[in-house]
């Protein structure tokens, strides 16, 4: 069944209709799809209603962006850590004056003005209404509501554009796009008491608190992974939290839950800024709280950032994930790490991949400027982002964003003696990406291992996920003078982002450049030896037993849970010390630097040589 249903993807094509003569201009269909399962028509929309549509042009040079990604992410390249300058990057993905001028002048013979929403221009906006939308496009718009929630949705099942556009506009969204809410990975259980420790120095793994087999703390995952206690001190150092859905923490919450598990560092606070109008203070909810309280938690001193996205989105249906990577784009200095709890179902972005691959080239981005992107890869084993019996008998359900290549996934394992994957692990193999070659060796061994388990039911092409893990059970929050627990990859992906930026304190302390994109990184030889490697448990789900971890890389915990001190060896050993600035914006603002990994990607664009993101079938 997969074989035959992928669709081939390649992340610098177009996918073009028959052309139509529907009108004097030639038009070609842009896009066609059906209505998906949980939606639901109602009525034609009123023509009146105002329409907020984007667009996404071509950009200029994305070919050359993913080489100079790769160059500024490998180790064995000589120009590791030198990241680009945000006028860099933009150069790459800004589109060519030709097509803002044909897609501006289409729209000014409309009467419609588009104003641009990204920081290199590559998306424009515009409002109108149905009745023009609907002659600008040759579409009929008509609402639908998405069934769980009763939201409804404006939508067309095809839309049509100039025959002179193709190579100028990407897709126009949201037209055909029908695309479920982002949703959240925290499932929540009571605790009597939050747990209270004495000041200690440094943790060890080998005194792992016998408490730890049942409910975590901020010491728990300090002894298990050697993460150091000595506070963060070196300029320029930064981590971003992002929520999502009202979502925010409480400072006075955070000041409780620091009293009372690291009384060696009372102090941490967070500063919290908006998105789209998000709340900014306000009740601790739960998801929030557990990303800031162990952000804050583990990663002593380094400046920590809450990023509320709310919900006045200029990204439709993707609830402000591309929103907050445009505004953090924006930025001159965007955050050295970030962290996000949240996720969709991948089958959403199937059959229309486009737009799905335009907010994984934004995460590229952000990645050659030097931030690491984490994501939690979902709580629903092979079923998706949330435990499901809907995909019982059919293929696995992998998560997005996890699938795109150019962020790191974190699953969950649970347990001390032993450490064993966590059974709700999100993890598996994408139906719209293609595995990157850094993958290659470490995907390919595992397969030879499974063998014919599961056979059928996964795209083994496909990018595969996650790629590492932490403790994701039984953790400790506080609410309003009360403990929670709460489990989930929401827990793991923050907590290994405490790790990232502890690691990136030490290289900036050193005058070397912060870690930026992290799997070439991970997936490098001799790196699996700085993980914990875990070998017991599964993802279950869709009827299935899901995937086994096994020896060495798995899509359950991916190479397994990190230890801090050697992962500082390896970052320390291998690391440029880049300009020899002590500070990350400096070093990201190097423009000889990040001029020479431009010109290994232009010059690698030329000759053809490129990373594999598309998928083949089986």
């Amino acid at each position: 069944m997969v074989a035959a249903g992928l669709l081939v993807l390649s992340l610098f094509s177009l996918a073009l209709g028959k052309p139509l003569t529907l009108s004097p201009e030639r038009l070609v269909v842009r896009s066609q799809v059906d209505v998906p399962t949980g939606f639901t028509y109602q009525r034609k929309a009123q023509q009146e209603q105002t329409l907020n549509l984007r667009l996404a042009l071509v950009q200029n040079n994305p070919a050359a962006l993913e080489s100079a990604l790769y160059d500024v992410s490998d180790p064995k390249s000589a120009n590791y850590g030198r990241h680009l300058s945000k006028a860099e990057v933009e150069a790459m993905v800004a589109p060519t004056t030709e097509t803002v001028e044909k897609v501006k002048a289409w729209l000014g013979k409309n009467n419609i003005t588009a104003q641009a929403i990204s920081p290199a221009g590559d998306w424009l906006s515009i409002n109108v209404p149905v009745s023009k939308a609907n002659a600008l496009l040759n579409a009929e718009f008509k609402e639908y509501t998405w069934d769980k929630t009763n939201k409804t949705v404006v939508r067309a099942t095809e839309y049509s554009i100039p025959e002179t556009l193709t190579e100028h506009l990407q897709f126009i969204y949201p037209v055909t796009q029908f695309i479920p809410p982002v949703e959240r990975n925290t499932p929540v259980f009571e605790v009597v008491d939050l747990p209270r420790k004495s000041k200690r120095t440094r943790s060890k793994r080998a005194a792992v608190p016998a408490r730890c087999d049942k409910q975590i703390t901020p010491d728990c995952l300090q002894a298990l992974y050697n993460i150091p206690t000595t506070p963060a001190s070196a300029k320029g150092n930064s981590l971003a939290v992002s929520g999502f859905i009202n979502e925010i923490a409480n400072k006075d919450d955070l000041s409780d839950f620091l009293a009372a598990t690291r009384p060696d560092a009372p102090d941490g606070t967070f500063t919290a800024v908006s998105v789209d109008g998000g709340i900014t203070s306000g009740a601790g909810t739960v998801e929030a709280t557990l990303d800031i309280q162990y952000t804050v938690g583990l990663a002593t001193n380094v400046p920590t950032t809450f990023v509320s996205v709310g919900n006045n989105n200029k990204d439709g249906d993707l609830g402000g994930f591309l929103d907050i990577i445009n505004a953090l784009l924006a930025e001159d200095q965007p955050p050295l790490v970030l962290t996000t709890s949240f996720g969709f179902n991948e089958l959403a972005f199937a059959s229309q991949p486009d737009l799905a691959v335009n907010l994984c080239r934004a995460y590229g981005q952000l990645g050659a400027r030097g931030t690491s992107i984490l994501f939690a890869s979902g709580d629903g084993g092979v079923s998706g982002p949330q435990a499901s019996n809907a995909c019982d008998g059919q293929a696995f359900q992998p998560t997005f964003p996890s699938g795109c290549p150019f962020l790191t996934s974190v699953g969950s394992t649970q347990g001390i003696s032993p450490e064993v994957a966590a059974a709700f692990s999100s993890g598996g193999f994408s139906n719209i990406f293609a595995r990157p070659a850094y993958q290659d060796d470490a995907v390919a061994g595992y397969l030879q291992k499974l063998g014919n388990t599961n056979k059928g039911l996964f795209q083994t092409k496909g990018r595969a996920f996650p790629d590492v893990s932490t403790q994701g059970v039984q953790f400790v929050i506080e609410i309003d003078g009360k403990a929670q627990g709460v489990s989930g990859t929401s827990a793991s992906s923050p907590t290994f982002a405490s790790v990232i930026a502890l690691l990136n304190d030490e290289l900036l302390n050193q005058g070397k450049s912060p870690l930026g994109f992290l799997n070439p990184l991970i997936y490098s030889s001799g790196s699996a030896a700085a993980f914990n490697d875990i070998t017991a448990g599964s993802n279950p789900g869709c009827g299935t037993d899901g995937f086994p971890a096994l020896e060495g890389w798995d899509p359950v915990t991916g190479f397994g849970t990190p230890d801090f001190n050697k992962l500082l060896t390896l970052v320390t050993g291998s690391a440029t010390a880049g300009n020899n600035n002590n500070n990350a914006t400096n070093n990201a603002n190097d423009g000889a630097a990040a001029g020479n990994a431009t010109t290994t990607a232009r010059q690698a664009a030329a000759t053809g040589r490129k990373h594999r993101h598309h998928v083949n079938n089986n």
